[in-house]
């Protein structure tokens, strides 16, 4: 696996889980525990993947978070979501998650790689050689630029922590901004005292890139007050997931990050990580216990069953959401019904996808002359 994070380490617990004889090297180039920058939430979802490979208690001494906020402007919904998420910093969760990974028999190796080497019976990883690799490297991916697969859209966040005021106290905030979706600004409370905070919006070929400035600014027009005190800012990119997306084939695969696998509608990418990292290990367990020469088509097949019907959504809602009619109906509806409430979040963070009475809030404003979304490619 070459990168250690959520989706390297889910690698490392899912081809285990199949074989626990097998020989995994996790190889990255920071040592643990290490940051990362990211907004630290953590859907139920997560650890219902991780239990299935024995893996159980990772933040029990973390606070849940239950209360959910979403606003556009002066509309907004503040609702108990169906299950509690939990805000945990980088630095401890993909610390536990390696330690897990090297409990069940993976091997760590602190290693910076440059480049991948692939040539008919020959698969080497600087001067490592491998029956099967995982790509699961991040936004900036080396194993993606060594296979030639082009990024696709990307956004810019900033993040910090900040001191927690009271009224956004056991809550996960998010503030939409104008401009097209993703564009939002959020606080996450960790339960600690300190939230996460920060804002990210989609990038633009027509447009300059933000300022770390002008995205700080961004953040305290829509949450006032959220960069008091607040001190670790640093920015990143996030890969997000198109209308449709296919694998890489042969015995490189990638996940995560890595894949450009982040929700266009939320930017949330750890659900991502853990279920494909997860099904990429078990892709390659099975097809190397199988004598298959190309994991790719095992890996195809689980991700198109568990996330294909849900990348699609999200990509329909994101576009759909670049109205600021949409938006504000979606969340009007959220406000008014529980259950479309509870459809959105599932949607957001994990692997939901647009039920009928969800639909129907999100085009309560067809009529304002707005065109019809293009029909998502097929896959």
């Amino acid at each position: 696996m070459v990168g250690a994070g959520p989706a390297g380490a889910a690698a490392a617990l899912g081809a285990l889980a199949v074989d626990p004889g097998l020989s995994v090297l996790l190889v990255d180039r920071h040592d643990f525990p290490r940051d990362k920058t990211c907004g630290d939430g953590i859907a139920p979802h997560v650890f219902d993947l991780l239990a299935a490979v024995g893996v159980t208690g990772l933040v029990d001494d973390w606070t849940p978070v239950r209360r959910f906020v979403l606003t556009n402007g002066a509309v907004g919904v503040e609702r108990d979501m169906a299950r509690p998420n939990w805000v945990v910093p980088r630095a401890v969760f993909d610390q536990r998650l390696v330690a897990a990974a090297q409990t069940a028999g993976a091997q760590f190796v602190r290693r910076r790689v440059r480049r991948l080497d692939l040539r008919p019976g020959s698969l080497m990883v600087e001067d490592l050689a491998a029956r099967c690799v995982i790509g699961a490297d991040g936004a900036h991916s080396v194993v993606r630029r060594e296979l030639g697969v082009p990024p696709g859209p990307v956004a810019l966040a900033i993040r910090g922590y900040a001191p927690t005021p009271p009224g956004r106290a056991a809550s996960q905030v998010i503030a939409y901004g104008a401009g097209r979706q993703p564009s939002y600004a959020w606080s996450f409370d960790r339960g600690d005292g300190l939230s996460n905070v920060g804002y990210g919006e989609r990038l633009a070929a027509d447009r300059p890139h933000p300022t770390r400035a002008e995205l700080l600014a961004q953040l305290e027009a829509l949450l006032p007050g959220a960069t008091a005190g607040g001190s670790e800012w640093q920015g990143h990119h996030l890969p997000l997931t198109g209308w449709s997306w296919r694998p890489t084939k042969g015995r490189v695969l990638l996940a995560g990050d890595a894949a450009g696998l982040i929700n266009p509608m939320t930017g949330e990418g750890i659900y991502y990580a853990i279920a494909t990292g997860l099904l990429a290990g078990r892709a390659v367990a099975e097809s190397l216990r199988g004598n298959e020469a190309d994991p790719s088509r095992r890996y195809d097949r689980s991700v198109r069953k568990l996330l294909g019907r849900h990348i699609r959504h999200t990509a329909l809602t994101a576009y759909l959401t670049n109205s600021p009619h949409v938006l504000t109906r979606g969340i009007r509806a959220a406000a008014a019904d529980q259950g479309v409430f509870d459809d959105l979040v599932e949607l957001g963070l994990a692997e939901g996808t647009i039920t009928p009475r969800l639909l129907r809030g999100l085009l309560a404003a067809r009529g304002t002359g707005e065109q019809p979304p293009p029909r998502p490619a097929r896959s």
